[in-house]
């Protein structure tokens, strides 16, 4: 098992013409890895095949948004999400994330793409006040279920004052 690293200041920023791309099984694990993913996460191949894609999860990233990412691609929809990553060494990188099911020949669902690009400076700076305040929710109302509900409120709510749903808020930064 993986040792989680601590977290750093450290940034580390894709170039303009970067694309992550990994793939996944049902479950998040990682099944593939393209050069740029591994470079950037800091970790091997080796070490990244067959590891939880959780591995990169940033503590600064409110449970709600995973929750919000997993309900929609496992309903077989397709999503976009603005996402701060943990690098092995413990820096930090963000990243403007598309992730969509996979389906074999049969329209059974097998797994998981995500192209990741990076994102607006202006979009990264929106996206981490609004994470911010719902990492805030969250720890007030404490573990479990409660905090993840008030997160999620904290975001719909959000939403509802700009008149907005998830997709267009996300695609207007």
């Amino acid at each position: 098992m993986m040792i989680r690293p601590q977290p750093t200041q450290n940034e580390r920023v894709l170039g303009e013409d970067d694309f992550i791309v990994s793939k996944t099984d049902l479950k998040g694990v990682i099944t593939y890895g393209n050069r740029i993913f591994i470079e950037i996460s800091g970790y091997s191949e080796p070490e990244l095949l067959g590891s939880p894609h959780s591995i990169l999860r940033h503590p600064d990233m409110p449970r709600a948004i995973f929750k919000l990412l997993w309900d929609t691609i496992q309903a077989k929809g397709e999503i976009c999400a603005y996402v701060k990553n943990l690098a092995k060494d413990g820096s930090f990188y963000w990243v403007f994330a598309n992730i969509t099911p996979s389906f074999d020949r049969h329209g059974n669902l097998i797994g998981y793409y995500s192209v990741r690009r990076k994102p607006r400076p202006e979009a990264v700076q929106t996206m981490a006040g609004l994470y911010r305040a719902m990492l805030e929710a969250e720890r007030l109302a404490g573990d479990g279920q409660a905090g993840m509900k008030a997160s999620t409120a904290l975001l719909h709510q959000t939403l509802a004052q700009k008149d907005m749903s998830y997709e267009e808020f996300v695609f207007g930064l």
